[in-house]
This record gives C-alpha cells, structure tokens and sequence, in this order.
C-alpha cells in the first residue's frame, strides 16, 4: 500500500511538474508537411478516410490539449481530465482516430486522478514501449491504430489482470452507451 501511494504522489508531482511546459521533454512531432511513419500505424487507416495521416491534419482534428498529449507526449494534471471521474457506461475511444480503446465496464477509481482500466477492449488495439522520461522506467501505452500516447500501464491494479491502465482524458472519447445518451 505504501507502493502505491508513493507511485502515486510521484506521478501526480511529475505530471504538475510537466504542466508549465506540455510535452517539451517529449521528440518533436514528424515535419508536419510530411505523412506520417507507417510504424507509428496512423498510415494504415484500415479503410477510413477521416482519419489523419499527416501532423497538420492531426493540428486541426485535436484541440491544443489533446494534441500536446497525443502527438507530443504530453501528460495532463492529475484530477483535471474529462474523465477521471467519468462514471457513465460506454466505449473510450482514441481521440485521435477513433480506435475502440477501453470499456467503462474496466474502469475504476484508482485515485490517481486519471481515468484508469484495468484491461484495454481488445489488447491489439494499443501498443506498448519502453518509456525512460523522467529518470525512471515504465510502460507506455499508444493507440496501435495512430501511435497516439495514450498514457501509462503500472503493474499495481485490481483483479483480474493485475494492471492499471492510467490513461490521459485528453487521449480519450467517450462513446456512451445507448442507455446513457441523452
């Protein structure tokens, strides 16, 4: 339990720390006149044409949040999301493309002040690397569709699996279940 609350004071001090200057630790974006890598999946549109495919599609689709975090790698501060205590039924989808990412059946209140799941939808749908920013290790989780960030997975959440997804807002949709839509 200590873990957890020292891994959690340190992530909600990185991210207000990263606040003043979203994503300036983070690689600059691919030249935005140019396509997008083929490894970073936003080329493969799966067949949809409303999905960008170069940096200056993903500037007009995003706010500037949402891009910072998404593109850049930015992190928002904790327990100032859209969703981090977000509690109706739906799908999260990725902000950037759409992708199906996590389900409001897997989420729960870590108290991290981020929105977190404990397992993805479908677990092609993200992506995982190495991530050493901020002089320690952990996992990244992106979008396999667009290579968007999505956050990071930590190997401290419920059952069944074991793991927290702990997921930025900015990176997320939500599609509310029929039942939930006003």
């Amino acid at each position: 339990m200590l873990y957890l609350k020292l891994a959690l004071a340190l992530a909600a001090l990185l991210a207000v720390a990263s606040m003043g200057n979203l994503g300036a630790d983070a690689p600059e974006a691919p030249d935005a006149d140019k396509a997008c890598m083929p490894s970073g999946g936003c080329c493969d549109t799966g067949g949809r044409s409303d999905m960008p495919k170069t940096e200056d599609e993903f500037k007009k689709k995003l706010t500037p949040e949402q891009y910072s975090v998404c593109r850049l790698k930015g992190t928002e501060a904790p327990f100032t999301g859209k969703y981090w205590d977000e509690h109706a039924a739906g799908t999260y989808r990725c902000a950037a493309c759409g992708e199906p990412l996590f389900s409001s059946e897997t989420k729960y209140d870590s108290g991290s002040g981020w929105p977190s799941f404990y397992q993805p939808v479908a677990k092609a749908n993200v992506k995982e690397e190495t991530d050493t920013s901020h002089g320690m290790e952990r996992t990244e989780v992106l979008c396999r569709k667009c290579g968007s960030h999505l956050g990071h997975v930590f190997p401290d959440g419920p059952k069944p699996t074991g793991l927290r997804y702990c997921i930025n807002s900015a990176a997320l949709d939500l599609e509310r279940a029929k039942s939930e839509k006003k």
